[in-house]
Formats: C-alpha cells, sequence, structure tokens
C-alpha cells in the first residue's frame, strides 16, 4: 500500500503491479540498512517501511504515470524526465520538512522530558514501570 500509493490513479495496472511487487523488497533492505548503519531505535519500522516504501513509490511514480489515465506529465518511460524531476523534488522537500519537524519535536519532548526511560525501566517493561501493572503476567522482561 506504501509503495503505489503516491501512483494511484496515475499509472497502468501492471505498472502499479510493478512498484506492488518491487516495494517489498525495498522495505526490508531499508529497514535493515537503516538499523544496522545509523543505530536507530525504530521499534515499528516506521521510517524502513513507510518512508523508504514511499520515496520508491514516490520515484517510480516518475517513472511509470501515464497522462492518458488522469493526465499530467508522462513518466521516464513515455521518453519525458519533467515528472520525475518533479517527483524527485517532491521527495527532497519533503525529506527536509519532516527531518526538522522530527529534530523539533524531539527536542520540545526532551526539553519537558527526558526523551528515553532508563535501561532498567526498559528491561523490566514500560507496563510496569510506567503504568504499575503488567500487560504480559508470565514475561518478566528479564528472561
Amino acid at each position: 500500500m506504501v509503495g503505489i500509493t503516491p501512483a494511484a490513479g496515475f499509472v497502468d495496472v501492471w505498472a502499479a503491479l510493478i512498484i506492488g511487487l518491487t516495494v517489498s523488497p525495498v522495505c526490508y533492505c531499508g529497514i535493515a540498512l537503516i538499523k544496522k548503519v545509523f543505530k536507530i531505535d525504530d521499534a515499528l519500522d516506521a521510517f524502513g517501511c513507510h518512508g523508504i516504501g514511499g520515496i520508491w513509490g514516490g520515484l517510480l511514480t516518475g517513472v511509470f504515470v501515464n497522462p492518458s489515465i488522469n493526465g499530467g506529465k508522462p513518466g521516464l518511460i513515455y521518453g519525458e524526465f519533467v515528472q520525475f524531476f518533479a517527483q524527485v523534488e517532491g521527495i527532497l522537500v519533503t525529506f527536509v520538512i519532516v527531518v526538522l519537524g522530527t529534530l523539533l519535536c524531539a527536542w520540545t519532548v526532551k526539553v519537558l522530558i527526558p526523551l528515553r526511560v532508563e535501561r532498567k525501566e526498559e528491561l523490566v517493561g514500560l507496563d510496569i514501570s510506567e503504568h504499575g501493572e503488567s500487560a504480559y503476567p508470565s514475561f518478566t522482561g528479564l528472561d
């Protein structure tokens, strides 16, 4: 879904199939690479899945967009570069906005409260350390 969303309504069915088939391996590699290289704590793999998948879908939109479907500029496979470069520009602008917004939110939270819990609280489990109850009574977090 995250890969075809940018292209929905602008590409042929065969192009949607290509986007759908290629986005999963791209996201998987993105998740594995991002966690390994940047050592980030993204338990839900939000950027690796949605960020990388959205970028991939956005780029392939610029490749496969068919003007006969919904108007607009033709994609790379139709011999035009304008739409592809517009997609790249949109992705770069979005990336800058997301990075700045994330840094601003993280800074705001850090000013008000600690950004991370203590190591022991994380090992015991946030349900116990933050809420005083166990969501999974048989799991102590220290097994």
